[in-house]
């Protein structure tokens, strides 16, 4: 059964202008052509009008990049909404706290998670995990993630290729199934 019949929802999570700063978030982001891959992507599902969910992070924090009141809020315009889209914001790392985003996937009938967005490692991570928990069948679509570098609890550090990778192969086969955007075309 193709994806369309499932009415499968695409949800982007925290696709922000205030990524762009690398540094901020630990520097040397990974697969720079996530963004490249999440246009694509929604670029398909508006084609065949499948539910599409845009989730921003709220940052409770003044000073972040991803506050409302810094520019760094901002969707980025690859995967900008448009009429009808909802926009929904969060202030954790999990899409589904504090928002209303399982009430409008259940009211919808949705089954089926496509979940692309920022970062790998956290956001996109805990949704999957809760999306997963919620009894979701998650297809988490690996090159339309993107992390940066971390610092380790002893001051090492863990390459954001390396943070990537080791974060899709915790949610794979327990979480998600991880693809990528080219299999994701051919499933839907």
């Amino acid at each position: 059964m193709k994806l369309r019949e499932k009415k499968a929802a695409l949800i982007l999570i925290d696709v922000q202008k205030g990524f762009n700063d690398e540094d901020y978030w630990g520097g040397n982001r990974n697969n720079k052509d996530a963004e490249a891959k999440i246009a694509q992507i929604l670029e398909k599902w508006r084609s065949l009008q499948l539910p599409v969910f845009h989730i921003v992070h709220s940052s409770v924090h003044p000073n972040s990049k991803l506050h409302a009141s810094n520019p760094g809020f901002e969707i980025k315009e690859e995967a900008k909404p448009i009429d009808g889209e909802p926009v929904i914001v969060k202030n954790v790392n999990s899409a589904f706290i504090g928002t209303d985003l399982k009430e409008r996937l259940d009211n919808q009938k949705i089954t089926t998670l496509v979940i692309v967005g920022l970062t790998t490692n956290h956001c996109v991570s805990t949704t999957t995990r809760m999306a997963g928990n919620y009894g979701y069948d998650n297809l988490l679509i690996a090159d339309a993630t993107a992390t940066f570098d971390r610092i380790g609890i002893n001051g090492e550090k863990f390459d954001s290729e390396l943070i990537h990778q080791t974060s899709l192969a915790s949610l794979n086969g327990e979480f998600a199934e991880v693809i990528t955007t080219e299999k994701l075309l051919e499933l839907v």
